[in-house]
């Protein structure tokens, strides 16, 4: 280890700092310290502390947008798979059967085979106890039941119709319309649970999937009758 010298410290005064000389417009002598000294640290430059400004703000807005709980694996895993899928290149490099990395798509069907499964019986793990088990309550559940199967339909109804009317749809193509009248009458998926696992409420997002898929073989009949008379 060092030791400080016999007659000082190697604490350094402020006041001791050496200074630079310049001379101001009116001829008297201006004192600048060569080393500027802000917070405990020492200034290398205006880039440095743009940088360290641009850091502090995307995380001010990480923390604010609460990004963390929204970019989960699956939704992480869909945006990749969007960017992959939109590229030639690299589509040609990864989905294509001759291509050179088929291999690691062709695991990753075979891993997609066994999710819904897996899912399922963590699912179940979390029912154990019941479905009323769950800290949400008898009012939420049904809360959430009757938005998910009642509310949500005809709002899809709307934007299809509405979607129809401006000509975005394919014309003649009624069983378009109908797959997409159709998925905003089906119950919450799975996924959902696996998701929810994740943030440590898996036991109350699993009595929510159960009383919805129970409810929805009720809610799903009328809401098909109804999309056929529409369409048909």
């Amino acid at each position: 280890m060092l030791a400080p010298p016999p007659e000082g410290t190697f604490d350094i005064d402020p006041q001791s700092i050496p200074i630079k000389c310049t001379t101001k417009s009116d001829g008297s002598p201006e004192q600048d310290p060569l080393l500027t000294q802000e917070e405990g640290g020492y200034l290398t430059g205006p880039n440095a502390s743009r940088k360290w400004k641009m850091k502090d703000c995307l995380r001010f807005l990480y923390e604010k947008l609460k990004l963390k709980q929204i970019l989960q694996p699956p939704i992480i895993a869909s945006i990749l798979a969007m960017v992959l899928g939109a590229v030639p290149f690299l589509k040609s490099l990864i989905f294509t059967p001759d291509a050179p990395l088929f291999f690691f798509t062709d695991s990753c069907m075979i891993l997609g085979e066994a999710m819904i499964p897996c899912i399922l019986l963590a699912l179940g793990g979390n029912l154990i106890d019941g479905p009323g088990s769950s800290k949400l309550g008898l009012r939420t559940t049904a809360a959430i039941v009757f938005a998910r199967l009642v509310l949500v339909p005809p709002v899809g109804l709307g934007i299809v119709m509405l979607a129809d009317k401006l000509g975005f749809l394919p014309p003649d193509d009624k069983m378009f319309r109908f797959v997409l009248l159709l998925q905003h009458s089906m119950p919450t998926s799975v996924l959902s649970g696996a998701v929810a696992n994740l943030r440590g409420c898996g036991k109350e997002a699993a009595g929510v999937l159960f009383w919805v898929h129970i409810f929805a073989i009720i809610s799903m009949a009328g809401w098909i009758v109804l999309f056929l008379n529409i369409l048909f």
